[in-house]
């Protein structure tokens, strides 16, 4: 376990120290290290930019209020987009917002020659997928980008949203099931 978390710790734990002492340098390198990842992640839950950056501003303020809590057993990166998903959730359940699009993560922008027609089709694609996930019932959306965009289990999504593991599983394997109709119906892919 020992080895685990000085894993975690070597990588900017200068600027997780000065962040404990208050110094305002590296508070500001820390958040120019994740404020993007933190942006897009509150972005794709409360699908909205203006409540986005207001999400991240107030995380990274509570982050930094509440540093001496970090223990180093998890990553920085994860401990603080832990507090970025709690507070877009606390946001979405205060609004109940319905969420409208979820930024892909196909990577489409590269240096290479591709077919320009190729690369239209792939986009226009992604842009279908992300208007059926439009379509899905809020929970679904939420669920569907917790696990899959997010990447936290079934049991971190249980405590998250306060349900059982096994009502997560089911809503994600529901959310599946309801996006693959989706697309049949808009004949995005032939499935």
């Amino acid at each position: 376990m020992e080895n685990v978390e000085a894993a975690f710790r070597n990588i900017h734990q200068d600027l997780i120290d000065g962040c404990r002492e208050g110094d305002q340098k590296a508070q500001f390198q820390v958040y120019k290290l994740y404020y993007k990842a933190m942006y897009n992640t509150s972005l794709r839950i409360v699908n909205d930019s203006m409540e986005a950056e207001d999400v991240m501003q107030e995380a990274f303020l509570s982050a930094f209020e509440k540093i001496n809590t970090y223990s180093g057993t998890v990553s920085f990166g994860a401990w603080l987009k832990r507090i970025v998903v709690n507070r877009s959730l606390d946001a979405l359940g205060k609004r109940k917002a319905i969420f409208e699009d979820i930024e892909s993560h196909t990577g489409l922008r590269d240096d290479s020659h591709e077919d320009t027609a190729y690369k239209e089709e792939v986009e226009a694609r992604v842009e279908e997928v992300k208007a059926a996930i439009e379509q899905l019932p809020e929970g679904y959306r939420v669920i569907l980008s917790l696990y899959l965009i997010e990447g936290y289990d079934h049991d971190e999504i249980a405590e998250m949203l306060n349900i059982s593991s096994s009502t997560s599983r089911s809503q994600l394997s529901r959310a599946k099931q309801k996006l693959v109709s989706e697309l049949k119906n808009r004949n995005v892919y032939e499935l």
